[in-house]
């Protein structure tokens, strides 16, 4: 049985993720704040650490970095109100495995819990390289597991843009980045992806870098991009003979999305710009 320890201030909502774990089929115990929490894991090995931010004696940030020197530290789900860039890129910077803001549904964060404690025991780090709120820049592991982390992390830091925005701007980065995991870093995951990401008064710039020696449009015909809009599901037949993951859509529709889209020479980089007035 999976255990997960709940670190928690606000005495109702422990108890309530407490039932909620308890119901799902997990070990569970809690601890009121920081310190209570990195005792009880001196005493007993836990898969799972959910982890509030703003607690007395030692908040989630500090709990965060002690985990650092522990020989096997559990996996860190961070539960927060407090969803500002600098308190979330600490968390990434800090090694938190995926990050849910308060209030949220019972269901999101059982579902997250289940996905989590579902993946590879150990969690590939993604590296910090610039951590402001108008520029991030994260070097990250070429695994798919992780390009599901850095979006649900990425998607906090628009949450003042509308939702049409960020779900638009979403979904394009998302199938950038499994492209350049996929093909650009071969699913290699000692390999790496530059991605950064940067917030301007009236435009959104990400820019992803690949370790891969790139592509040319030509050479892709597992993609929807090289057919004409008559035949929209004729590369779906190549993809199938190839033994690759339905999809294929990514260029066409990140095309569709953005205002920007440009390649350098090589094309294993890309920048696409989103303007926002």
């Amino acid at each position: 049985m999976k255990k997960i320890l709940v670190v928690e201030d606000d005495r109702a909502i422990r108890l309530l993720v407490s039932e909620l774990m308890k119901t799902a089929g997990y070990a569970v115990d809690t601890a009121r704040d920081g310190v209570e929490g990195l005792e009880k894991l001196k005493k007993k090995q836990y898969d799972l650490m959910l982890l509030d931010i703003w607690m007395p004696r030692m908040n989630g940030l500090e709990v965060l970095a002690e985990l650092h020197q522990h020989p096997s530290p559990p996996k860190v789900i961070v539960m927060t109100a407090d969803y500002t860039p600098e308190t979330l890129l600490t968390a990434v910077r800090e090694r938190a495995y995926q990050y849910i803001t308060k209030p949220f549904r019972p269901r999101a964060l059982e579902e997250m819990v289940d996905s989590v404690l579902s993946a590879k025991p150990e969690a590939l780090p993604i590296e910090v390289i610039s951590a402001t709120p108008d520029w991030v820049e994260l070097l990250v592991p070429c695994d798919m597991e992780v390009a599901d982390r850095i979006q649900g992390f990425l998607e906090h830091l628009k949450s003042d843009l509308p939702a049409e925005v960020r779900e638009s701007v979403g979904r394009a980065f998302h199938e950038l980045l499994l492209n350049a995991i996929e093909w650009g870093g071969q699913l290699d995951p000692n390999r790496k992806v530059r991605i950064a990401c940067l917030r301007a008064r009236r435009m959104l710039l990400y820019r992803i870098a690949d370790p891969g020696k790139g592509f040319r449009l030509d050479d892709l015909p597992h993609a929807a991009i090289n057919y004409p809009p008559d035949q929209p599901f004729e590369h779906a037949k190549v993809r199938e003979e190839k033994g690759l993951r339905a999809g294929g859509f990514g260029l066409l529709m990140t095309r569709a999305i953005v205002d920007e889209l440009l390649y350098n020479e090589a094309r294993n980089e890309v920048v696409f710009v989103k303007y926002l007035d």
